[in-house]
């Protein structure tokens, strides 16, 4: 760390340069801008630069490198483990760059870094196109994209890397550049899930594709009725075509229209079919799930982007997730999933839920590090509750709903999924055949590990 003095005339100097704002601790504003979705991380930077532009991003980088300091990198604010803040450190925030750009005849959208899925979603939907988002409104972009990116549309348009056309980067001696499959093509294969460990990306180009209609049917079991609902799913995905994806969830009842009122507050199993096309077709695709009792029911055509933020939980709450990805879903799997939902925590935010894969997310490019791509169905506890007294329950349910799944694991995880669970965990999520040539890239672009407020990778 610099000399108070220097620290201060830099300071005093960013605040002049920055078009947007720089907040240290006595600032006003200072306490609600440090505060991330997770209410379970409490960190105090140093400094917060709130971005405008890709020089604002640069001069910040600079700042941070003549003062020694730590920087972590803000989008969306997503990071179960936190880390989009920091102690004593500089903190990017890129919240003010949250443009989007979409070029139909192209069929691409060039997102800024600070956008979340709600910017990027309904931006594209006036031209009836999309891309492969997360799975609630309020992930960011950037994050989730260079991660992997796995989504409600992922098995017909691919993971989220699949459809990256280009990225720009500010490095960590604040030189901006593009990443392409011309330009920098090996930086560019490593943002193919190698996630913030090269650069802040101040914005990112994606292909976007034709989404004309689209449809959900979600139904809601009682849990004793939930096995079968998870068979009868898991056999109708098992033909169906790409377009067709969505999950079973165990969940607290919502109050919602379509939920019985002496249910609200209570587990249930929800299964949810979302469609690429019209709800006529989805009906004829759900029958044998509708065929099974049920509480209640919703068939309906629903603009993609409205159908993400169904699922979205208010920041504030306390977050632990992980997941585990299978290499199949047989019937003793299926018993063991649904036997530990009544162990999670209820009534609160947190679901049990397993997602299918296949598609086009197997069948997309096998070079990039994203190792989950193989594996057939996801088993992801996503804990989200209000009350710290139900911390160790919580973080109990979430460990055993993974230990549960082990015996089938693939071993291959996706980062965006997970905290902080070791070094292990991390290389999983990389693959071990691509660890040594993403750790090239790092130590190319980031030889000093600048950037390690993520799912490190250590230079080579």
């Amino acid at each position: 760390m610099a000399p108070l003095s220097k620290a201060g005339a830099a300071l005093a100097a960013l605040r002049a340069r920055l078009e947007g704002e720089v907040l240290a601790p006595a600032d006003a504003g200072y306490d609600e801008a440090r505060l991330v979705f997770n209410a379970m991380i409490d960190r105090h930077p140093a400094v917060i630069a709130q971005c405008a532009s890709e020089v604002d991003v640069i001069r910040a980088v600079r700042f941070a490198r003549d003062l020694d300091l730590k920087i972590a990198v803000r989008g969306g604010g997503h990071s179960v483990a936190g880390m989009a803040v920091n102690d004593n450190g500089l903190v990017v925030d890129l919240r003010r760059m949250h443009r989007v750009t979409v070029h139909p005849g192209s069929a691409s959208v060039r997102v800024e870094g600070g956008a979340v899925m709600s910017d990027l979603d309904r931006a594209t939907q006036p031209h009836a196109l999309a891309t492969t988002g997360g799975r609630v409104s309020t992930t960011g972009v950037g994050g989730f994209v260079l991660g992997g990116g796995t989504g409600w549309l992922d098995r017909a348009f691919g993971l989220a890397v699949d459809n990256l056309l280009g990225v720009e980067l500010v490095t960590a001696d604040g030189t901006p550049l593009l990443a392409t499959a011309d330009e920098n093509p090996e930086l560019f294969w490593a943002l193919h899930g190698g996630g913030g460990n090269f650069g802040i990306a101040t914005a990112l180009t994606l292909k976007l594709h034709e989404l004309s209609e689209f449809s959900i049917a979600l139904l809601m079991f009682l849990p004793e009725r939930g096995p079968e609902a998870v068979r009868t799913y898991r056999d109708l995905l098992a033909s169906a075509a790409p377009e067709v994806g969505g999950a079973v969830l165990y969940l607290t009842g919502p109050p919602a229209p379509f939920v019985p009122q002496h249910l609200v507050g209570t587990l249930l199993c929800g299964v949810l079919v979302t469609y690429a096309g019209g709800e006529d077709a989805l009906r004829k695709l759900a029958q044998p799930l509708l065929a099974l009792p049920h509480e209640s029911e919703v068939v309906s055509a629903v603009p993609y982007a409205d159908l993400q933020r169904m699922l979205d939980d208010p920041p504030g709450l306390r977050n632990y997730w992980s997941v585990e990805y299978v290499r199949a879903l047989p019937d003793e799997l299926v018993d063991v999933f649904c036997a530990r939902a009544p162990s999670m925590p209820v009534p609160s935010s947190c679901r049990q839920v397993l997602f299918p894969q296949g598609g086009a997310i197997a069948s997309g490019p096998a070079e990039y590090p994203v190792p989950f791509r193989e594996a057939p169905w996801a088993v992801h506890p996503f804990g989200v509750w209000a009350d710290p007294a139900d911390d160790e329950r919580a973080l109990r349910w979430v460990r055993d709903v993974r230990a549960d799944a082990r015996p089938w694991s693939t071993g291959a995880v996706y980062l965006n999924f997970i905290g902080d669970e070791g070094r292990d965990r991390v290389v999983a999520g990389l693959g071990t055949e691509h660890l040594n040539r993403l750790a090239r890239v790092k130590r190319q672009y980031d030889p000093d590990n600048v950037f390690r407020y993520n799912h490190n990778i250590l230079p080579a």
